[in-house]
């Protein structure tokens, strides 16, 4: 692989981002824009080089047709603590970031790192990493899957979602926690579960536990 100089790694590293949020590729006035220049020459020099290493490609005579041929590393936002027992306040802003470009390529995936112990019962200890992916649909999340639920006037939690008529209850893994109950109306899935991350350090857990990568639809290699 050939290396890139600052600038082309700049233009390339803007590229991915872009086009990773917008699924489509941005104009050349967007890219003097984001690189700060006044000209469209040093963005049309700089793109040829990336094609000419290997990192992009477009359609010749086409707009908008610029596609990323290799990832750089890539991350998922952690957006905070998520309390594997009662509630907390919802997360907003990513204040990490989690590089699982190998496993996840997905702009709908986040994660969350847990903390309590309200699931341990489906082996996700605190100080696990919950790979979530959301769901715009919360009403098509089916009964026993593992979600972070948002419960209005409570925060945000990790529980097991049953839903019943206009009833919902979000049911920990561990006997010594409460099942949470609440309207329908006031409970918000903000995700759901599709892996969980744990360490080669992880914290002490009830024996017989693995340190393991799992998957609610399959495993992944840790």
């Amino acid at each position: 692989m050939q290396l890139l100089t600052d600038a082309q790694q700049q233009l390339y590293d803007w590229l991915a981002d872009y086009i990773r949020q917008h699924q489509h590729s941005p104009s050349i006035r967007q890219m003097m824009e984001a690189m700060n220049l006044k000209s469209p020459a040093p963005v049309q020099s700089r793109l040829e080089h990336l094609r000419d290493k290997g990192y992009i490609d477009w359609a010749e005579g086409k707009a908008r047709t610029i596609r990323i041929l290799r990832q750089t590393a890539q991350g998922l936002p952690v957006l905070g603590t998520i309390v594997a027992g009662a509630c907390v306040e919802p997360f907003t802003d990513a204040v990490e970031q989690l590089d699982l470009s190998h496993l996840f390529q997905q702009p709908d995936y986040f994660a969350l790192r847990v903390t309590g112990d309200s699931m341990i019962d489906d082996l996700i200890a605190e100080g696990d990493v919950a790979i979530m992916r959301s769901l715009p649909e919360s009403d098509k999340v089916k009964n026993g899957t593992i979600v972070a639920a948002r419960v209005e006037g409570q925060g945000t939690t990790l529980k097991r979602f049953y839903r019943r008529g206009d009833r919902v209850t979000l049911k920990p893994a561990n006997s010594k926690y409460e099942p949470i109950e609440a309207k329908a109306a006031d409970v918000q899935v903000q995700g759901v579960l599709v892996g969980v991350w744990r360490g080669y350090d992880p914290v002490p857990v009830r024996v017989g536990t693995k340190r393991r990568f799992s998957k609610t639809d399959g495993k992944l290699p840790h």
